[in-house]
């Protein structure tokens, strides 16, 4: 029996952290059991879709489908005539955007749907906030929802019609591909060489990651030699980039953009700081403990599901300044630094693998072709 075709529809914008979960379930699934594929929706024609060219430098299918605007409604038959042509089964969708064109798409196939809420936004427009209201509002007519934290699971299990249709699948990170990974070279490496203090921050420039609030509590530390190392690109870097000349930091801020060896850099840093104020089950937290590198953490859903403070790592108050720059004043401590990245290593690989978590999508897959998608 031929293996079933799967198709991860994700975003075409970027590598963060739903794009690395994608990549990480389907390395990890049984290829003689289902066979993945990965897709997008372009909505602007200069992105590079950078999700379908890591599946294809794994030797997956890919599939691009260009549709300009945020929602394109030629994209549902473009979507469709793809999963026809190709016998996909499943189609795995991520965000409003998938879930909307998805849902549509397999009507009149014998393709089934699954769709794994990954957060939503905070304090976002009103456009923004009625597609995300509608993509919850949909739920129901999946033929499975997996959301991948407890504080996702809780925020729809409400909905009618959805409860049977319902699976809590933690998120997972991939421990291999961070145990191979060597030590960075350059800038950051140096800073660690002259004895400097190195906090660091991986994903996107945007103001859900709490980017300001964590240089305000930068600019504070009363550290000799402190370093602070924000690696990713957004809309507002060119904000916190002033903010960062504002507090007179600016020489001890390095702005490094989207880095292909972002894992080898997140190795070198003393500490990482996630001032987030809202969160799934952050990968980048998940990494980071993998690479036995501690955490100070907003204390948040997601993240609070991750940390247990004093233990696996230090929690703040959400957006307190103060608090952020006490617990990172704390991470002085060389002793308190080690005990909770072991703790933090240890609880990950025990709890949050990519292994386990691609057991648990292949089980679902197989109850959905079934007809059976429960709990």
């Amino acid at each position: 029996m031929s293996a079933v075709k799967v198709l991860q529809l994700g975003s075409p914008a970027g590598l963060y952290g739903a794009e690395r979960w994608i990549l990480a379930l389907v390395r990890h699934l049984d290829r003689s059991q289902f066979e993945p594929v990965v897709g997008v929706i372009r909505d602007d024609p200069s992105l590079d879709a950078p999700l379908c060219a890591q599946a294809r430098a794994f030797g997956m299918q890919d599939c691009i489908i260009d549709a300009p605007g945020r929602i394109n409604w030629s994209a549902v038959g473009k979507l469709r005539e793809f999963i026809n042509a190709n016998d996909i089964r499943i189609l795995h969708t991520h965000f409003y955007k998938t879930d909307l064109i998805g849902l549509f798409a397999v009507r009149g196939t014998r393709c089934k749907i699954l769709s794994t809420p990954h957060g939503w936004s905070t304090q976002a427009g009103l456009m923004l906030r009625l597609y995300e209201g509608l993509d919850r509002a949909i739920f129901p007519f999946f033929d499975a929802v997996a959301p991948l934290s407890e504080a996702l699971y809780d925020d729809v299990k409400g909905l009618p019609g959805l409860r049977r249709k319902l699976h809590l699948i933690r998120n997972g990170v991939d421990i291999s591909e961070i145990d191979a990974v060597p030590q960075a070279s350059g800038e950051v490496r140096e800073w660690r060489e002259q004895g400097a203090f190195v906090i660091g921050y991986l994903g996107q420039l945007i103001h859900r990651k709490g980017i300001a609030v964590l240089i305000e509590a930068f600019a504070k530390l009363d550290v000799p030699g402190k370093k602070l190392a924000l690696i990713g690109e957004g809309p507002q870097r060119a904000e916190f980039e002033a903010l960062a000349a504002r507090l007179g930091v600016s020489a001890d801020v390095r702005f490094f953009g989207f880095r292909s060896d972002r894992l080898a850099l997140l190795r070198a840093f003393d500490v990482f700081a996630l001032a987030s104020r809202l969160e799934g089950i952050p990968r980048c937290l998940m990494e980071s403990m993998a690479a036995h590198v501690p955490i100070v953490a907003s204390d948040i859903p997601g993240c609070n599901d991750l940390i247990t403070d004093g233990e696996t790592g230090l929690l703040f108050e959400l957006d307190n300044v103060a608090d952020l720059t006490a617990k990172l004043q704390r991470m002085q401590d060389p002793a308190l630094r080690a005990t909770l990245a072991a703790n933090g290593r240890k609880h990950v690989v025990e709890s949050y693998s990519a292994a386990s978590m691609a057991r648990q999508y292949q089980d679902l897959y197989a109850r959905m072709i079934d007809g059976q998608p429960r709990p």
